[in-house]
């Protein structure tokens, strides 16, 4: 393993050798993990009766009187199909009535749904926009801004990115929904991204294996404190309508896993920044006072990850407010008491998101310090 070099010396080659003695057969248990729970035939799509969707391109709107109040436009467009076997073709589609529906003008490009009907014809209506070119663009934007500060760095971040999601659309959601257990699926795939994106991100020294074995240690401590406590709350996991559609369609798969896989994944998002920002902040203590100690480096690196923390947890309520606002609103105009509110499975299943991963969150800076400091001391 390599390490990094500065005016406190390289880590000792005893240390070297106990990490890695740590983290060589927790990586090797994580290959196996993904080989065995691996999805190798892949889950089964879901028979629906759902009309096919075409692109097509707005020509015209002949606008009619809505009948429903809150709808924001009605009428018809003619359409030229740019896909399926009438591509090229001008039709006729209808504009649905209703709120959400959608609100289209000449030259836009949408999405119909195409229908037969009874008699033999087909119909068409409007069902939504293309976003494909803006999100493409948006996308670049993203990309450029994040090469151009960061450089290799930020390159390697992207890809980091890109590594993250195939193991999600690759391994973590198609093994769940075959049934295999989702919280040693989410178990698994996590240490997979973390391994992948921190060394891909920040190279292979003994400053990013602090932070990937810190990262282990609150994983660890985020998993068994979310099994108790979705366990003291007789929590089913049908907190949500999705759950409940999905033990419809997926009758093998398990809501309550489901529920501690969604901590789990969404918990390592915020862990990483935490531990490696702690690794970091100790090197550059080292650096900048090469006579501390580890105990003088622990207490000082100590103080900015409080700082980092009390940020942190503001942001973590806050995203979870922000994700869950319309149903936030429903139960306010439902007017139940705030105790009955409060204590009903489909809240206490993000207040229990929200608490369990800021605990590891908050175990990650503790953790993460001691172990940087060990290793970071003067030589």
């Amino acid at each position: 393993m390599a390490h990094a070099h500065g005016s406190t010396g390289p880590a000792p080659r005893r240390i070297r050798l106990v990490m890695s003695a740590i983290l060589i057969p927790l990586a090797l248990l994580t290959a196996i993990g993904l080989a065995v729970l691996w999805p190798y035939t892949g889950p089964q799509p879901i028979a629906t009766d759902q009309p096919a969707r075409r692109d097509a391109t707005v020509t015209a709107v002949h606008p009619e009187p809505c009948q429903q109040r809150a709808s924001r436009q009605c009428g018809s467009v003619t359409v030229r199909l740019t896909s399926g076997p009438q591509d090229g073709q001008t039709v006729t589609a209808t504009i649905p009535e209703g709120p959400g529906s959608p609100v289209v003008s000449a030259g836009d490009k949408i999405i119909v749904a195409e229908s037969p009907t009874p008699g033999g014809s087909t119909q068409y209506a409007v069902l939504d926009h293309q976003r494909g070119l803006q999100l493409a663009v948006l996308v670049g934007l993203f990309a450029l801004v994040t090469i151009g500060f960061g450089r290799w760095q930020g390159l390697a971040a992207l890809v980091g990115l890109a590594v993250s999601f195939a193991i999600l659309l690759a391994f973590i959601l198609p093994a769940i929904a075959v049934g295999k257990p989702p919280l040693l699926i989410a178990i698994v795939g996590a240490s997979a991204i973390m391994f992948a994106v921190l060394y891909l991100t920040h190279g292979f020294s003994v400053q990013t294996s602090v932070a990937v074995l810190g990262t282990l240690v609150s994983l660890a401590l985020t998993g068994g404190l979310a099994v108790a406590a979705t366990s003291a709350l007789h929590l089913t996991g049908f907190g949500s309508e999705d759950t409940g559609l999905l033990a419809v369609f997926l009758g093998q798969v398990d809501p309550r896993g489901l529920l501690l896989a969604g901590i789990v994944i969404g918990t390592l998002g915020v862990l990483d920044d935490v531990t490696v920002t702690q690794a970091a902040t100790v090197g550059e203590l080292a650096e900048a006072n090469p006579a501390m100690g580890a105990r003088a480096l622990y207490r000082s690196a100590t103080r900015i990850g409080r700082a980092h923390i009390a940020s942190t947890v503001n942001t973590i309520v806050l995203a979870y407010a922000g994700a869950s606002l319309p149903l936030l609103l429903l139960v306010i105009l439902g007017g139940q008491s705030a105790s009955t509110v409060l204590t009903s499975e489909f809240i206490v299943d993000e207040i229990v998101r929200s608490v369990v991963g800021t605990i590891g969150l908050i175990a990650a800076v503790p953790v993460t310090t001691w172990l940087a400091a060990l290793v970071t001391v003067p030589r």
